[in-house]
């Protein structure tokens, strides 16, 4: 029997501390000019997930499109307030980033393997050849494929929602003149926000879809629950 990889496990407590909580706290407490001031307080908050980032790219090489856009992100917001530019641009960035990624969600349903499927069909997982024999036996095959593509097509509208309400966020957190410390501050308090408005709610979606995924399997395979999932050690 062919190994099978295991992925590595994300760290999702320490991601969130150095990704979220580190950077928001720093452009909240210390942007003022007694202590980093707005400049320096912005560089140092962006080196917590840039540096981060490069680490998990070097050891992990855990590098791909989505990491690419949140390295982009994490850069283009650091130019924004570097360059002092318009405080509009940070809203269309914020929307722009989810909007392109669910855009690759969606073209991916033109392709021979959407990415839902390559996210939620894992072997390690889920007991595969036995899910694939049973939909050939039952000639479901196809009828799978459509069930795939259209949660392919959920997973499109929560990188949608996403991306309205980052710019939504954006818009309404984050007023002040960029390069200001008022604009640090308010910038932590988006990226702060932005977890419980945002990402939980788009992952209760993804916990969805995947439920979605399972149920369908249930029923165009005819195996019992425990069938689907891979239970060897």
């Amino acid at each position: 029997m062919n190994q099978v990889d295991i992925p590595r496990k994300p760290n999702t407590f320490l991601e969130l501390i150095i990704n979220v909580v580190i950077p928001s706290l720093i452009l909240m407490k210390l942007s003022g000019p007694e202590f980093l001031g707005s400049v320096n307080a912005l560089v140092i908050a962006l080196l917590f997930p840039t540096v981060y980032g490069l680490y998990e790219l070097v050891k992990f090489k855990s590098f791909n499109f989505i990491s690419l856009l949140g390295f982009l992100s994490t850069l283009l917001t650091g130019g924004i307030g570097l360059y002092e530019l318009d405080v509009e641009w940070l809203a269309i960035k914020e929307a722009a980033i989810p909007s392109a990624i669910g855009l690759v969600v969606f073209l991916s349903g033109f392709s021979q393997k959407p990415i839902i499927a390559k996210m939620l069909l894992n072997p390690v997982i889920f007991n595969l050849n036995l899910i694939y024999d049973s939909l050939a036996r039952l000639n479901n095959t196809d009828a799978f494929k459509a069930k795939i593509n259209r949660a392919n097509h959920f997973l499109t509208m929560t990188f949608v929602f996403s991306a309205v309400m980052n710019y939504w966020v954006a818009k309404w957190i984050v007023t002040s003149p960029t390069g200001t410390v008022e604009f640090n501050q308010q910038l932590g308090e988006m990226t702060m926000l932005s977890y419980p408005i945002i990402a939980i709610p788009s992952m209760v979606m993804l916990i969805a879809i995947l439920f979605y995924v399972v149920k369908t399997m249930k029923q165009l395979t005819g195996l019992k629950l425990e069938k689907l999932f891979n239970n060897e050690e």
